[in-house]
């Protein structure tokens, strides 16, 4: 494996995550409490053995830079790095990237010093454990000029997808980018030759890419160099190349989520909390999950009830009601609060007497959830300042709204507290 290289995706503006990606790249968006999306492809790289790793961003980089620098190092006999290319303008190319294989093909110089014959592309945004070594193994046994990891999907999540037919041997023969009406219905196909059971393959007929390509060395640097034009590898490189090259198609049939938007970033953490069988667990001993350690202190629950919930370390939680939900590192919560279904991100740092006595008469909201708050259904992100009696539930069952000038938005129903913001005691949402 030490001849693969890694290259990662930052992904674009994260609109679709927004105002979670306000000020951070959306690779460096929380996850699961302690956790951030980029630790995921990259967990996953280093349990695979492939420590040669870059992570390629051009939007608010300064905090996923910062997170992988202070988490990733490898010492040792391992020769390896994880290493952040954020987007620049040079005199040959002033132009910031253009789309996934152009942010590909502008360091490409960089990637051809490495002495490695196959290039793996992955996504900043995935939710998923995989072992890269299967995929990279089948790679080379058929010979493939570029491999695709595919899952089988119904049809009311095929049409978000690149979907692809293979012949007998596996081979990608047709290949069409988030088809939608009669174009959709043309790309059902018989998903046993998969190894699905008849059932199953009722209810998935459709080939999706996952976004996660491994490509012969000089196979991407043909294409790249060769199609300059061509700026995306879902939407151009590779349906080009359907037909052309060998591309194989490699089955991932297990949890696998796009986190993309606000509601499916949502629904992804508050599956963590599911018992007994989450779809993804952080509790894998043969695949650990890694992040930066912090040595923070255990949390202190000061008769807090807790049901089916994760919590971080670092906290202090006092005479609350936590159901249901996830709750990130260095949260305070304070008598008297209720938070039910929500995602509570925590704080980059302790305000000073972090452990003090709940106090509602003060001149400043400190950091935290201040006493008898309810939070229903929400996303409350990091170093928020929720002052006293506040009411976050969305009453009025909004769907879409921008409250930034308040501290929030509402996103498919989902109200989102903005990083630092303040919400002033008595407050209703």
């Amino acid at each position: 494996m030490d001849k693969i290289l890694a290259i990662i995706l930052g992904g674009g503006a994260g609109t679709r995550l927004y105002p979670l990606t306000k000020t951070r790249a959306k690779p460096a968006v929380p996850l699961a409490g302690k956790h951030r999306l980029i630790d995921i492809p990259i967990s996953n790289c280093i349990n695979s053995n492939i420590l040669k790793i870059y992570v390629l961003t051009q939007f608010n980089s300064a905090s996923l830079n910062q997170h992988i620098s202070r988490s990733y190092n490898f010492f040792g006999f391992k020769q390896g790095f994880v290493e952040v290319l954020a987007a620049q303008q040079t005199p040959e190319n002033m132009n910031w990237f253009q789309g996934t294989a152009d942010a590909v093909r502008q360091y490409l110089p960089r990637f051809r010093e490495l002495d490695v014959d196959g290039y793996l592309v992955l996504s900043g945004d995935h939710l998923y454990r995989m072992d890269y070594r299967a995929f990279v193994e089948q790679h080379r046994q058929t010979n493939a000029d570029i491999t695709l990891s595919v899952l089988p999907v119904d049809e009311n999540r095929a049409s978000s997808f690149g979907l692809l037919k293979t012949n007998g041997a596996g081979r990608i023969v047709d290949f069409s980018e988030k088809p939608k009406g009669e174009a959709l219905k043309a790309m059902a196909v018989d998903t046993t030759t998969l190894g699905l059971s008849p059932e199953e393959a009722k209810a998935k007929p459709y080939i999706a890419s996952m976004g996660i390509y491994l490509f012969k060395r000089e196979v991407l640097i043909d294409l790249l160099n060769q199609q300059p034009e061509h700026t995306d590898f879902g939407k151009e490189i590779i349906p080009s190349s359907a037909g052309k090259l060998n591309l194989q198609a490699y089955l991932f049939n297990d949890y696998w989520e796009d986190i993309g938007t606000i509601e499916s970033f949502f629904n992804a953490n508050l599956a963590l909390v599911k018992q007994p069988n989450p779809p993804f667990s952080f509790f894998d001993e043969s695949a650990p999950i890694y992040t930066r350690a912090r040595y923070l202190p255990p949390t202190k629950y000061l008769r807090a009830e807790i049901t089916q919930s994760m919590i971080s370390d670092g906290c202090v939680l006092k005479e609350c009601q936590i159901t249901n939900s996830v709750v990130g590192i260095r949260t305070r919560i304070e008598s008297g609060c209720t938070v039910e279904d929500s995602l509570i991100m925590g704080a980059d740092y302790y305000q000073a007497n972090f452990e003090r006595r709940g106090d509602c008469d003060r001149p400043t909201v400190p950091l935290g959830i201040g006493a008898n708050s309810t939070i229903h259904h929400a996303i409350v992100d990091k170093n928020a300042r929720i002052g006293c009696n506040v009411q976050i539930l969305n009453k009025d069952r909004v769907e879409e709204a921008d409250r930034e000038d308040q501290g929030f938005y509402i996103r498919s129903g989902i109200i989102t507290v903005l990083k630092d913001a303040t919400i002033p005691d008595d407050i209703v949402i």
